[in-house]
């Protein structure tokens, strides 16, 4: 995700004297500010480029989980296996937000925070919601394809280790399901908030493997991620269907939409903008 210095929201008089804290809640507001801006400028071709980049690059964390799955199972117990597991799903996003690619789940936070200030319009969220989550999918879609072909023909990942991954995720009710999602979307949330507020490259990497390794370790539904999952799971599980993968996508998107946006952007935003007033 690209992030730019630039210009700064006025504050008001008399803020040399307010607490530090609330300096620096104020400072990562403004930067969100200016490079939720910078994206929703973008043009549809660079959003939708970028956005195909993440939806690949994401999908090499699925490859290094369902070989974990395919070689630790029954080797190791199932708390080592299950930090294995969420170790290698952070891979993606380390790939993805350090290599500033456009990624939905961060811009439920990111891109919404300039709306709430006011400064850019619904549509223009709505516009960039929709380009890059299509090309976060066109992009997990092609992963998952390659996945399911080359990691079995290189003996890297079974077929029944993909569907193991697949099933984690499908084999939950609606509700279930969608609040799983809701956190994190919340998550995905922080990572682009502490990301913008960490001083250096190792803070902004252990920010995002700390995060995304929680979604991994609690088998939260991240609507990309899960989507190579899932997908990989389809082409390679005779008793997976497209219809399972729709409904996780339906549902995960929803989740993390409103995890982002209520649980970070608005909150977050609230007391940012309040302790500058």
């Amino acid at each position: 995700m690209a992030r730019r210095q630039g210009r700064r929201f006025a504050r008001p008089r008399g803020e040399d004297a307010e607490p530090e804290d609330e300096k620096s809640s104020r400072r990562i507001l403004d930067e969100e500010i200016e490079s939720g801006l910078v994206e929703l400028e973008r043009k549809a071709s660079g959003l939708l480029l970028s956005g195909l980049s993440a939806g690949l690059d994401i999908g090499f964390g699925v490859i290094v989980m369902a070989s974990v799955v395919e070689l630790g199972t029954g080797h190791f117990s199932e708390l080592t296996l299950r930090m294995l597991v969420a170790g290698a799903s952070t891979i993606g996003f380390v790939f993805v937000v350090l290599g500033r690619s456009e990624l939905f789940t961060e811009h439920t936070t990111l891109a919404a925070i300039p709306v709430l200030a006011g400064v850019a319009t619904v549509r223009r969220l709505l516009r960039l919601w929709g380009l890059v989550y299509v090309a976060n999918l066109v992009g997990a879609f092609g992963f998952a394809a390659l996945a399911a072909y080359v990691a079995p023909a290189l003996h890297v990942a079974s077929p029944a280790a993909f569907h193991e991954l697949a099933r984690r995720l499908v084999d939950h009710d609606v509700a279930p399901m969608l609040l799983s999602a809701v956190l994190a979307g919340w998550l995905m949330g922080l990572v682009s908030w502490l990301v913008t507020a960490a001083r250096d490259t190792t803070a902004k990497l252990l920010v995002v493997v700390l995060i995304t390794g929680v979604i991994g370790f609690a088998g939260f539904h991240h609507s990309i991620l899960g989507a190579v999952e899932v997908i990989a799971g389809v082409l390679l599980a005779p008793d997976l269907r497209w219809s399972d993968a729709l409904r996780f996508l339906v549902v995960a998107t929803t989740g993390n939409a409103i995890g982002g946006v209520f649980f970070v952007a608005l909150i977050k935003y609230g007391h940012a903008s309040r302790g500058a007033g």
